[in-house]
């Protein structure tokens, strides 16, 4: 979920514990909050713990906040980590991306879509979405069900298309940022910015004004009108702190650091005061967090955590696979079993394992494969 690189980890291969542990509560948190919210199992639950249930029904799919930090966090540290675009050309990139977060997702799809029938077998319930058409798998090939105002063929993948439209607009802005940058240069120094070699307040500033704008643009404006949140625009304030995050230690450093997150958090607090969101307050943690740790030097150190470092690395495949499996731990249950709140309760606890176990799985022989693969026309570079 996170561009362009390994799940927690660095462009340069090294493991970032604190980035594991937030993707690990965060995941998790989504698919408790997918537990409480579909299928019939969480009725019964919702009888013994009805503050509980609800909390994860209305409340914890804000996790999807850290995930939006997070990308921003770690495609600029790849693409632009001086302010400046490093990368030729768009398309190639653009092309790595889809095929990163997207091949595993088309699998996916293709187990949801398996994972419906069966429980459309054992139960009836609104939770089990009609048979998609021909028009609507396309769509979801193409990242633009969502846009296309089409039905989901599983609860929580319009992500993956947001995180892609994400990608593209930030790689667009960085790109005309640079071409802002070359402009009144000469010789080797013009060539050294279109390559994206020269660092330095002369060169970054374009990208930050921009990125800057954009950001301020979607939290006073597009953040705050739902009909926007279809487009990257509606969440690029939250992922555009996830860049600032990264940009303080970069480019501000030093004495200048702090400055850089304090004035971060001024206008998102300014755009908080103007209409107050949890998500977005939310965002603002995570990416003072990211900022702070990476000044202090503990981001690579902790938490020294192997089950969080396992679970932030699968990720990404338990985000894929929790509602299609949750789907039919819940027809099984309505199926095969009584209607008592004790064992549905018991039901979504096994559904709960059920995905993480699966998700794993996923991780091993689907994901992780599907990252590896480098198809002639696909050109090289790691996710």
């Amino acid at each position: 979920m996170n561009p362009p690189t390994v799940a927690g980890q660095g462009a340069d291969g090294a493991r970032m514990p604190l980035i594991d542990a937030l993707k690990a509560v965060a995941s998790q948190m989504i698919v408790l909050h997918h537990l409480a919210f579909y299928g019939p199992l969480s009725d019964g639950t919702h009888q013994l713990l009805p503050a509980l249930v609800s909390w994860f029904s209305q409340d914890a799919r804000m996790a999807v906040q850290v995930f939006l930090v997070i990308g921003g966090y770690l495609a600029v540290r790849s693409l632009a980590p001086h302010g400046v675009l490093l990368a030729h050309q768009l398309v190639p990139l653009l092309r790595r991306r889809y095929r990163s977060i997207a091949l595993p997702y088309l699998v996916a799809l293709v187990l949801a879509m398996l994972c419906t029938e069966l429980a459309r077998v054992w139960m009836d319930h609104p939770s089990v979405s009609a048979p998609p058409t021909l028009w609507q798998v396309v769509a979801h090939v193409l990242l633009l069900e969502s846009l296309l105002d089409m039905e989901s063929l599983s609860a929580g993948v319009w992500y993956v298309a947001i995180d892609f439209q994400l990608y593209a607009l930030l790689l667009g802005v960085l790109w005309l940022a640079r071409r802002v940058s070359a402009l009144g240069a000469s010789g080797g120094v013009k060539a050294a910015v279109v390559a994206g070699r020269t660092p330095g307040w002369r060169f970054s500033w374009p990208g930050l004004v921009l990125v800057g704008g954009l950001a301020a643009g979607s939290l006073f404006r597009f953040n705050i009108d739902p009909e926007w949140d279809n487009w990257a625009t509606y969440f690029f304030g939250a992922y555009a702190l996830g860049v600032f995050s990264f940009w303080a230690n970069q480019l501000g450093g030093g004495r200048w650091r702090g400055l850089f997150l304090v004035t971060m958090a001024a206008l998102t607090v300014l755009s908080l005061l103007f209409d107050f969101r949890e998500r977005i307050a939310l965002a603002l943690a995570v990416a003072l967090l990211l900022g702070v740790a990476q000044g202090r030097g503990w981001l690579y150190r902790w938490p020294n955590s192997p089950v969080l470092m396992w679970l932030g690395k699968i990720s990404y495949s338990v985000f894929l696979l929790n509602f299609p499996v949750s789907l039919v731990v819940n027809a099984a249950f309505t199926r095969f079993l009584p209607p008592d709140p004790w064992v549905q309760t018991v039901g979504v606890l096994v559904a709960w394992v059920t995905c993480i176990v699966t998700g794993a799985w996923f991780f091993r022989w689907v994901e992780t494969p599907l990252r590896q693969w480098r198809p002639r026309w696909g050109g090289g570079g790691a996710r």
